[in-house]
Formats: C-alpha cells, sequence, structure tokens
C-alpha cells in the first residue's frame, strides 16, 4: 500500500520536479521521474546529493549521464550512478 505524501514532501518534490525542467530533454527524461519515483526514499545524505547535483550545469550533466566524461565529485558520481540504475526499463 502506498503512503501518501505530507504537504511539505509534496512541495519538497514539486520544488525538485521544477528543478529538473533542464535545458535538454536527455536530462529531463533521466531527472523528473527520478524525483517522482525514487527521491522521498533516499537517505538524507543522497537527498542532499541530488540537490547538489541539481546545481550543476546541463554541459556537466549531460556528459556525467551519457559517460562521456567522469563526475570529479565521488558523491555525485555515486548519485548520477543511482539515477541510471533506476531508470533503467
Amino acid at each position: 500500500m502506498e503512503r501518501t505524501m505530507t504537504t511539505e514532501e509534496f512541495e519538497v518534490i514539486k520544488r525538485l520536479k521544477w528543478a529538473c525542467r533542464r535545458g535538454m530533454l536527455e536530462l529531463d527524461v533521466l531527472l523528473e521521474p527520478f524525483v517522482e519515483r525514487h527521491f522521498l526514499g533516499l537517505s538524507p545524505a543522497q537527498q542532499q546529493a541530488f540537490e547538489r547535483l541539481l546545481k550543476e550545469d546541463d554541459p556537466d550533466l549531460f556528459a556525467w549521464f551519457m559517460g562521456h566524461a567522469p563526475c570529479p565529485d565521488p558523491e555525485l558520481a555515486d548519485m548520477v550512478a543511482l539515477i541510471l540504475e533506476r531508470n533503467q526499463p
């Protein structure tokens, strides 16, 4: 049985979904579904890492998610890997 989000959780998800709207469709289709499906189940440290990830520039995010360049921050690199893993069909 799925639990209902609190008002505070709903507002956090709403804010994050807005922040996930990037300039690249490839990033939008990775980030927004991840927020909807997985964000509330993350540990507080992972949630903070995700929010830090959203502050990065789109070209860097694209390179990290597409495997064109390694993410220099180990915590963010772990978050990129988690997002890719959780978005597998």
